[in-house]
Formats: C-alpha cells, structure tokens, sequence
C-alpha cells in the first residue's frame, strides 16, 4: 500500500511541476501528461500493462471526451456548418488516410488491415490543442479559424468508426463478411435502444434527481458508463456508447450545465489516460530511429498541409487556405487513442507504434508554436492581397490609425467620427473589411506589423494609434512595429488584465488602459450613484 502510494503522489507532484513548467511555453498539458508518464515508468520501472485497473481507469477519460463531444453535435449545429463538416471535412479525412495507406503499405510493408488503421490514425489533427490556442487568440471566429472547426468536427465524427474498424479487425475468428453482418446487426440494436432511452427516459430521469446536486451527478455518470458499458455488451468500444448518449442528450436542457459539471472528471481522467501512453513510450526504440520519427514528422505535416490547403482553396483565399492548412497539419491526441488500442489489439507491432508515438507527440509540441505564428508564415509564404481601394490618408494630418474592427474597433471609430475626427482603420479578415465599407467606414485590407503600410499611411503625422484587438500576442507585434518606425508616436493599447499591463511596461507606453480597471471602476461608480429609498 506504501508503494502504491509513493507511486501516486510522484505521479501527481511530477505532473503539476512538469505542467506549470511548460505553461510558460504554451506547451499543452498534454504533453506534459505523456512526459509524466515516461518519467515514471523509467523511475518505479512500470508501464501501462502492470495493472489492468490503472488502464480501464484511464480508458474512462476518452470515454467522458467522446460524451463531451456527443454533446456538442446537435443537428441544428452540424446543419450550421455542413460544408465545412460534411464536404471539407469528409475531403481532408478519406483522401488523407486513402493517400497514406498507399504509401504505408508501399514504404513501410504493413499488413493491410494495420496500414488502414494507421493510415486513418494519422489523418486526424489535434482538436484539443487546436481549438483551446484559437480559442484563447480569438481567432475560431476568424474565416480560417471557421474552416479548421468544420475539418475537426469531421474529424471527432470520424473517430468513431475508425474505433469501430479496430474492434472489427481485432476479432480474427471469424471472416470479415460474417463479422461485418452481425457488427451492422448488433449497432442496430445497440444505437436502437440507446436513442430510445435518451429521447424518452433520460430528460426526465435527470429532472427527477436536478434537486439535489449530489444525486444529479451521480445520475449523469451513472448515464455516461451505462451507456459505455451496454455499447461493450454489444460488442463495441465504451467510446461508441458514451458518444451516443451525449448525442441524445445535446437535445435537452441540460446539455450546457452537463458539459460544465463533467469536464473535471474529463480533464483528469484524460490526464491518467496521456500518462499510460506515456508509459508506453521506449526511449531506446526513439533513439534508435530518431532520423526516421524527425523525417516522418516532416513527410505527414507536410502531406496533410498540401492536402487541406488543395480542398480549400477551391473555394476561398489562398491566406485562408494556408492558414487553415498549417493549423491542422500536425496528428492528434485521438490517434494516439487509435494507436494505442491498435498495439493491445496486436494490429500494429510494437515497433512500429513507437516511432508513430514519438511522431505524434512531437507534432503535438510544435502545435502551439506554428499558431501563434500563423500570420508571421503567412506574410512570407501568402502575402496580404494588395488593397483594391486606394488609401486616402497621404494627405491626412493628426489623424487616427485604428487597428482593428471587431466590437472595440467598431465602438472607437463611431465615436471618432461622432467627434469629426479622421481616421483610417487596418483589418486584415477580409469579412470585416467588407463590412465596414458596407458601412462606408475608412478602411483598408492590411496587416497592422508591416511598416510599409504603416508609413503609407502617414503614420508620422498621425496624432494616435489606437491597437483595439483581443489577441495580446498580435498587440505585441503591432507596438514593435509601430516603436520601430518611431518612439514618439502616441500609441493607445487596450489589454485585458494588470498581468498583460505589466508585460507592456517595457514600452513605457502613455496610454494603456486595462479593460479590468476599467470596468471595476465604472461598476463602483454606478453603485455609489445608487440610492437606498427608505422603506415604511
């Protein structure tokens, strides 16, 4: 019992430390989960098959992702985004895994059913990593940031009956034409009953125990390994089932305060999960054939780069086109999933999911790094299209430069031309562009970190230069540029926290306002004018 627990609290202290170390570097936890997990094995000499109850513990965590997932596929929302989804999406996974199926059984040698399953494993990119950093930039609102959603939710679709083809692969007892009649046979059945229970039992069962927050709780992990466990009955992977049941619960009230409440015991049990994988890993067989993990990690991000910026340039810019590209090219934490149960399975051989473990999580690191730097590979590879419109402020004097027209861009340039003050506004997503010349507001299409456009746009006579976006990475840039061009330029930079106030200090900057500040001290104000009426 000692041991057990010496294991436990070094596992936790190496993850937190590991975790809080990487942050810095905007390394996903991720990571640090699978480096947590080579630590460990290396140290108590463990890995994940020295105990069958740590791996079915950890398989649990893909079982709350993949019901976190369900949740978010409503049909309304898929109908929202269906060429994204269902054409785009569809495109990037069959053509992806079709072409390194080729190549893996023409180069590698794999037996066909392997070469599929590792072939489809690879064509999958990262949504976890993907979404929470364009999530935090700001950018999934963003053309490209729309376009790589509607690839990833494809993606998370198509998970499922790749975990399906592993069960059905792994089953050599019987033929393929028997096995795939009784598999079609046993889903019907199997979805049959789980839609039936949650469009007629599950709304009210939860409404029954909403009153208390303990038995609520409960009732939705009783709802989610239930479901696991029958879809296991059935022959299928828990995964199948748990998506199932937040499918059929994405239509009810509930969806929202459900996806809140389990994430915790998600993001743990995931976390156990990466350290497993991590366990896995065999330092000597990576050192072996670093050469080949180095190269193969350039040969399949360059691959799937080429293939999704071909579906997408079809039908919108070559910027967006890029960008989305080189957002989506790495290989994700779903197919370490895949990869994983494809090697208990004994699918896969051993050797060969080592290096496609390295692979992966050596992709997954340079994730963070290639989206913070989206615009900078733009700007040298897909320049910004020159602007159709001329610029008009050659002849301006003490007038504004506005970066940005999203929602603060927009309130500072009405309030500037409320004051009769002139002013040009840089954008570079080409849809605000559009609207605000709708709006017959003075814009142009630009990235605000070039000087040329900055000095095209007088900016030496400008009386202000007001930074109104989100994303402080971006802002960062701007104030770079602008204080290379000159110091004596007024700049306005609206940050979000005392934290990215401090980072700014460096400019020695007249005029950053801090949007926290701000507000606290707009909401004191607006109490003090309250008055209390005396009640008789």
């Amino acid at each position: 019992m000692n041991d057990v627990m010496i294991v436990i609290i070094s596992t936790f202290t190496i993850a937190i430390a590991l975790n809080i170390f990487l942050r810095r570097y905007s390394i996903p936890t991720i990571i640090g989960y699978i480096f947590t997990g080579l630590i460990v094995s290396k140290v108590f000499g463990l890995h994940s098959g020295h105990d069958d109850t740590l791996t079915h513990i950890a398989e649990f965590g893909i079982v709350f992702l993949m019901f976190t997932i369900g949740l978010e596929f409503s049909i309304a929302h898929l109908k929202s985004m269906k060429e994204e989804v269902f054409v785009n999406g569809a495109l990037q996974v069959s053509l992806s895994a079709l072409l390194f199926f080729v190549l893996i059984v023409i180069i590698l040698g794999i037996d066909l059913k392997g070469a599929i399953i590792v072939a489809a494993a690879i064509s999958l990119s990262s949504t976890a990593i993907v979404l929470k950093v364009l999530n935090e930039s700001g950018q999934i609102n963003s053309e490209f940031g729309k376009k790589a959603l509607g690839m990833l939710l494809f993606q998370d679709i198509a998970v499922i009956p790749i975990l399906l083809m592993v069960d059905i692969f792994a089953n050599t007892e019987q033929s393929l034409g028997v096995l795939l009649f009784y598999t079609l046979i046993e889903a019907i059945v199997a979805l049959s009953i789980l839609f039936v229970f949650g469009k007629y039992i599950v709304e009210r069962f939860l409404e029954l125990s909403y009153s208390s927050n303990e038995i609520y709780i409960a009732s939705i992990l009783l709802i989610v390994i239930g479901s696991a466990y029958l879809a296991h009955l059935f022959g299928f992977s828990y995964s199948l089932g748990a998506f199932i049941a937040g499918m059929t619960i994405a239509e009810t009230k509930y969806k929202h305060q459900i996806e809140a409440d389990l994430i915790p015991f998600r993001d743990l049990l995931l976390g156990l999960f990466f350290i497993t994988i991590g366990m896995q890993i065999d330092i000597a067989v990576i050192a072996k054939n670093i050469v080949i993990i180095v190269a193969l990690l350039f040969f399949i991000m360059l691959i799937k780069a080429s293939m999704i910026y071909a579906i997408l340039v079809r039908k919108t810019t070559k910027r967006t086109a890029f960008k989305s590209a080189l957002s989506l090219c790495q290989i994700g934490e779903f197919s370490l999933v895949v990869l994983a149960l494809a090697n208990t399975t004994s699918l896969v051989d051993n050797h060969t999911v080592q290096i496609l473990l390295a692979t992966v999580v050596l992709s997954m690191i340079a994730t963070p790094f290639i989206l913070k730097n989206l615009s900078v590979f733009a700007d040298r590879i897909v320049p910004e299209p020159i602007p159709q419109t001329p610029i008009t402020c050659e002849s301006f004097i003490n007038h504004v430069i506005v970066c940005g027209y999203a929602n603060a861009g927009k309130s500072v340039v009405r309030k500037l031309i409320e004051k009769n003050i002139p002013y040009i506004i840089i954008e570079h997503d080409l849809k605000l562009v559009e609207q605000a010349k709708r709006a017959k507001r003075n814009i142009i299409l630009g990235n605000a970190t070039q000087v040329s456009l900055l000095e095209k746009l007088n900016i030496h006579k400008a009386s202000a230069v007001i930074v109104a976006i989100d994303n402080f990475q971006k802002l960062h840039l701007i104030i770079d540029t602008i204080m290379s061009i000159s110091k004596e330029i007024d700049i306005i930079a609206k940050v979000a926290n005392k934290q990215e106030q401090e980072l700014l200090e460096e400019y020695n900057l007249r005029h950053v306002l801090n949007r926290a500040e701000i507000m606290a001290q707009i909401i004191v104000d607006e109490a003090l004018s309250c008055k209390i009426s005396d009640k008789k």
